[in-house]
């Protein structure tokens, strides 16, 4: 159980993260594109990693269920 609660503490790290890179990506895209692109890329690199996550703690709750 120490691990799931690991990796769900993770995934909200991460996704507090990924909402400030999308909200920082749109109020670039008017100014700086440059810069909106870059926030882009890595909120997506950050929505990979939160969706590897989110099936690691589906397969160790169905495990240990």
């Amino acid at each position: 159980m120490d691990r799931i609660n690991l990796i769900k503490s993770n995934q909200t790290k991460l996704n507090k993260r990924y909402k400030e890179l999308v909200e920082q990506a749109y109020n670039f895209r008017q100014t700086d594109s440059a810069l909106s692109d870059i926030s882009e890329y890595r909120a997506i690199k950050l929505l990979n990693k939160l969706n590897r996550l989110k099936y690691l703690s589906r397969e160790l709750s169905q495990t240990s269920a």
